[in-house]
């Protein structure tokens, strides 16, 4: 076997066909179902796209009513869930408390009758399932945020969309329209991204019959990490290091002297750019108008400029998204669980189509080690 037969990362490797999305590279647009993501985004609530994803159409108006009914009634942060968050140290990562709490839930739910043999579960359970899950993590993450603040729970109302409902939770007020209308695009573009890395590791989880939430605790964990779903946080870190748009280019020939990965620019799907960005960078700037912040975009289009004319390298959906929320009042360290709690809904929807035509994920691997050995005085 040459060198050149290895696939480092599984680049280049197709492993299985997919219904769920895919970027169509005539128009570098990322498809949901078919639509692409930049108009489900302007046009559709997330509720709407969480049902697509899993359905694989659009809700009529009954079937989104009873979506929102179903996702409604299991908003509530779970007393059981709660104690376990608590039980946890301030200064644990977020990502270990969301990844904890679906812990808990999973554990919780004893539909199936508890059998490894029936981990996997039938359509109706993991698709119930998902839904639960999908309630539950605005409470979980909102709830994280207030606690590492000294505030106490917000409960959830229901007569509030998904998205207002999240910010209520989160900041206990209700928020602009202006803010829901921006918070809204980014769970929809965050939803879902073929076989990235914690969907795969999902997939890999699943083609054992494992359980859709053990499935879901390994793509939390495979999210975490900076190369991913870490990304949005680093963003805003490389901002707060800046300080100001004047202190881009020094900043920059600093950071690539020290060869330093430059987090929110490239990627490895895009080769003309993340179809993401324009609708993100959109609603960045209604934010940047709402709350009157020009110096936040006046930095954002400097290390842009600055960074695409050297490295010729363009934004990724976590560059505009870092400062958006953090404009919203998000915590920097609450990015990557708002990942989560839109990326819940492609996660699911690949479980359960990896359960419908399963098949055990287990590549090979070439061995460069030692040739075969003997401990010295073991019996031939």
């Amino acid at each position: 076997m040459t060198e050149s037969d290895i696939k480092k990362g599984l680049a280049g490797v197709v492993v299985d066909y997919t219904a769920i999305s895919k970027v169509n590279p005539e128009t570098n647009s990322l498809l949901y179902r078919g639509y692409p993501v930049q108009e489900l985004a302007a046009t559709q609530p997330f509720e709407a796209v969480a049902y697509l994803l899993w359905n694989g159409e659009l809700p009529s108006e009954d079937q989104l009513a009873a979506l929102r009914a179903d996702e409604r009634a299991h908003r509530a942060l779970a007393p059981n869930v709660k104690a376990a968050i608590d039980l946890l140290p301030l200064e644990a990562h977020p990502m270990d408390e969301v990844r904890t709490a679906v812990s808990v839930i999973g554990a919780s739910d004893t539909t199936g009758g508890g059998s490894v043999l029936d981990a996997a579960g039938s359509p109706e359970e993991n698709l119930a399932r998902s839904v639960r899950l999908y309630a539950a993590l605005p409470a979980i993450v909102a709830y994280g945020q207030r606690r590492r603040r000294g505030l106490e729970l917000v409960e959830p109302r229901d007569d509030l969309d998904y998205a207002a409902n999240f910010l209520w939770m989160t900041f206990g007020e209700e928020a602009d329209p202006v803010v829901v209308d921006a918070f809204n695009r980014s769970m929809t573009l965050y939803a879902e991204h073929s076989f990235n890395a914690s969907t795969f590791t999902a997939r890999v989880i699943t083609s054992t019959l494992s359980d859709l939430y053990s499935a879901v605790v390994g793509a939390i964990g495979a999210l975490k990490g900076p190369l991913h779903g870490g990304a949005n946080e680093a963003v805003m870190h490389i901002f707060d290091e800046i300080g100001s748009a004047e202190n881009v280019v020094g900043w920059l020939d600093a950071a690539l002297a020290e060869k330093r990965k430059i987090m929110g620019f490239g990627h490895r799907v895009y080769k003309r750019g993340d179809s993401r960005v324009p609708t993100m960078k959109a609603a960045l700037d209604s934010l940047v108008a709402h709350y009157d912040r020009p110096e936040v975009a006046a930095l954002y289009d400097a290390l842009e400029r600055e960074f695409v004319s050297r490295k010729g390298i363009y934004p990724n959906l976590d560059y505009p998204s870092g400062p958006a929320y953090n404009l919203i009042g998000f915590d920097t360290l609450t990015f990557t669980p708002l990942f989560i709690a839109s990326r819940v809904t492609g996660w699911t929807a690949h479980i359960m189509e990896q359960t419908a035509a399963n098949a055990l994920i287990r590549p090979l691997s070439a061995y460069n080690g030692l040739d075969e050995r003997h401990v010295p005085g073991a019996s031939a």
